[in-house]
C-alpha cells in the first residue's frame, strides 16, 4: 500500500522516499507491520506489565500489611493509617507532570528503570520502620518515585502502538495492577504463615516484594528500547514499518525533541478543563477499591488469612472485565460509552454496599465487591487512551498525560480523607463521596462525547463528505484540530 503525504522537516521516516515535488511516499509493509506488532506484544508489553505489577504491589500492599496488624506493631493512633494513605497522594500526584516530561526528554528506557529502582528500594526500606513518622517518610519518598510511572508508560506506549491498538495494550499493562492485588493477597497469605520471633509477617512482605522490584528494574534497563527506531529486537524492515504506521495512525511527526511551547499549547482550551474534571473524579473509585478492598472484605467478618484470599477473586474478575472493555473499545473505535458503562458498574457496586446490612447479607456484599473491581479500573485505561488518541504531538501527549494522571492521583485524596475509623463498618462517607465522583465523571464524559460527535458531524456537513478519525492519516494533520480533515476520535 502506498500513500502520499505532506510532511515537515522534523518528520523522519526510514520507510519514506522523497520526490521532486516535495511529497513523501510512505510505503507500509503489511508483513513487516504484523511482525513488528507481534514482537512488541512479545518483547515489550510483558516486561512493562511485570514492571507495573511490582509498581502496584509496592504501592498497595499497605492494606495487606494492615491485616497483619502493622498499625498495631508501629503504634498507630486514631486515623494515622488513613493519613498515611492520604499524604501518599500528594507527591504521587504533583510529580507526574515533570516526570512524564523527563521521560519524553530522556526516553522510557532510562526513566522507567530509574523510577522503579527508586520505589523498589523505598519499599524494601519500609521493613526498617519503627513508628508512624518513619513509615510516613518512607512512603512519601516511595510516592515520589512511583509518581510518573503510569503516565510515562502510557506515553511510551503511544510511541509504539497505533490509536486503534492502544487501549487494549494499555489494558494488558494496567491490568497487572489488578493482578497485583490478587498476587499481593496470595503472597500475603503465604508470607504471613512465617513464624519469626523478631521479624513480623508484614516486614517479610515488604522485604520480599521490594527486593524483587529492584531486581526487575536492573533487568528492565538492559531490555527496554528508547524508541521503535532503536529497538534491539526489530529488523530494519520492521523499524521502517514502525515509523510509517505511526505517521498513518498515531502522530503527525515522529522522533521530535521536547518542545515546551507545544507541550502546553492545548491547555488553554475549554475541553482541557473538561478533561481535568473527568480525570480528577473517575480515579476516586479506583483508589477506594485498590486501597481498601481488603478492609471492605474484612467487614464480612473473616480471619486475616481468609480476608486476603477473598480479595483475589474480585480483582481477577476485574482484570477480565478490563480486557473485554478495552478490546471492545479498540474494535469499535469508541471510548465514551465504554467509560460510562464501567463507571456505572462500579457505581452500582458502591450503592449496594452503602444500602445493605453487610454482616447479614455477606453474599450480596461480596458480589458488590466484584462490581466495584469490575468497573473501577476500566476508566484508567480508556480515558487516557481517549485523550491521547486526540493528541498527535509527542510533547503535548507527554505533558497532558502527566498532568491528567497526576490530577487523578490527587483525586485519590478524596478516598483517603473519607475512609476514617469512626466511619466503620459501613464507611458511608467514603461510598457517598466516591459515588458522587462517579456521577460527575459520567456527566463530564457524556458532555465531551456529545460535543466531539457534533463537531465531527458539523465538519462532515460543511465539507459534504463523511470522514472518521481512522479515514485520515495523522501525518496529514500538521495543524492538529485546525486541519480541515481533522475528526475527533470519539
Amino acid at each position: 500500500m502506498a500513500e502520499k503525504h505532506e510532511t515537515s522537516n522534523e518528520t523522519t521516516s526510514s520507510s519514506a522516499s522523497e520526490h521532486a515535488s516535495g511529497e513523501v511516499l510512505l510505503v507500509v509493509d503489511a508483513a513487516a507491520e504484523r511482525s513488528y506488532r507481534r514482537k512488541l506484544d512479545a518483547y515489550l508489553l510483558p516486561v512493562l506489565s511485570v514492571m507495573y505489577l511490582f509498581n502496584a504491589i509496592d504501592r498497595s500492599n499497605l492494606g495487606n500489611a494492615k491485616t497483619d496488624h502493622m498499625d498495631v506493631d508501629l503504634n498507630f493512633r486514631a486515623n494515622q493509617y488513613s493519613l498515611l494513605i492520604l499524604l501518599f497522594y500528594v507527591p504521587f500526584g504533583l510529580l507526574d507532570l515533570p516526570l512524564s516530561l523527563l521521560t519524553k526528554r530522556f526516553s522510557g528506557k532510562t526513566m522507567l528503570p530509574v523510577l522503579m529502582l527508586g520505589f523498589g528500594s523505598m519499599a524494601t526500606l519500609q521493613t526498617a520502620a519503627k513508628s508512624f513518622g518513619g513509615m510516613l517518610a518512607l512512603r512519601l519518598i516511595l510516592a515520589s518515585f512511583e509518581a510518573g510511572f503510569y503516565c510515562s508508560v502510557v506515553f511510551y506506549l503511544t510511541l509504539f502502538y497505533t490509536r486503534a491498538e492502544l487501549s487494549f495494550r494499555i489494558a494488558i499493562f494496567f491490568g497487572s495492577a489488578l493482578l497485583a492485588a490478587a498476587f499481593s493477597g496470595l503472597i500475603s497469605f503465604g508470607v504471613f504463615q512465617i513464624n519469626d520471633p523478631k521479624i513480623h509477617g508484614w516486614q517479610f512482605l515488604f522485604m520480599i516484594e521490594g527486593l524483587a522490584t529492584v531486581l526487575c528494574a536492573v533487568f528492565a534497563y538492559f531490555w527496554l528500547p528508547a524508541r521503535p527506531e532503536t529497538a534491539w529486537f526489530l529488523t530494519a524492515r520492521e523499524r521502517e514499518a514502525a515509523t510509517a504506521r505511526t505517521l498513518r495512525d498515531g502522530s503527525r511527526k515522529v522522533n521530535t525533541k521536547l518542545n515546551l511551547r507545544e507541550a502546553f499549547a492545548t491547555w488553554r482550551s475549554w475541553q482541557f478543563v473538561l478533561w481535568c474534571i473527568i480525570c480528577f473524579t473517575y480515579p476516586v473509585a479506583f483508589s477506594t477499591t485498590s486501597n481498601f478492598l481488603p478492609q471492605i472484605v474484612a467487614r464480612l467478618g473473616f480471619s486475616v488469612v481468609k480476608t486476603n484470599l477473598w480479595t483475589v477473586a474480585p480483582n481477577c474478575v476485574g482484570f477480565v472485565v478490563l480486557l473485554c472493555f478495552a478490546k471492545s473499545s479498540d474494535s469499535f473505535r469508541e471510548r465514551a460509552f465504554h467509560i460510562i458503562g464501567a463507571l456505572t458498574l462500579s457505581l452500582i457496586g458502591m450503592i449496594i454496599l452503602a444500602g445493605i446490612d453487610v454482616l447479614n447479607n455477606k453474599g450480596v456484599a461480596y458480589f458488590a465487591c466484584f462490581l466495584m473491581a469490575g468497573g473501577a479500573y476500566v476508566p484508567s485505561v480508556l480515558v487516557h487512551s481517549w485523550h491521547n488518541n486526540n493528541d498527535l504531538d509527542e510533547s503535548s501527549r507527554a505533558a497532558r498525560t502527566g498532568f491528567l494522571v497526576g490530577l487523578g492521583n490527587l483525586g485519590g485524596i478524596i478516598s483517603g480523607a473519607t475512609f476514617r475509623v469512626e466511619y466503620a463498618p459501613k464507611y458511608l462517607p467514603t461510598l457517598a463521596a466516591t459515588s458522587a465522583c462517579n456521577v460527575i465523571s459520567i456527566l463530564a464524559v457524556l458532555t465531551m462525547s456529545i460535543w466531539m460527535r457534533r463537531e465531527n458531524a458539523k465538519k462532515n456537513k460543511e465539507q459534504g463528505r463523511v470522514l472518521r478519525a481512522q479515514d485520515v492519516d495523522t501525518a496529514l494533520l500538521q495543524d492538529g484540530e485546525k486541519s480541515p480533515e481533522w475528526r475527533y476520535f470519539v
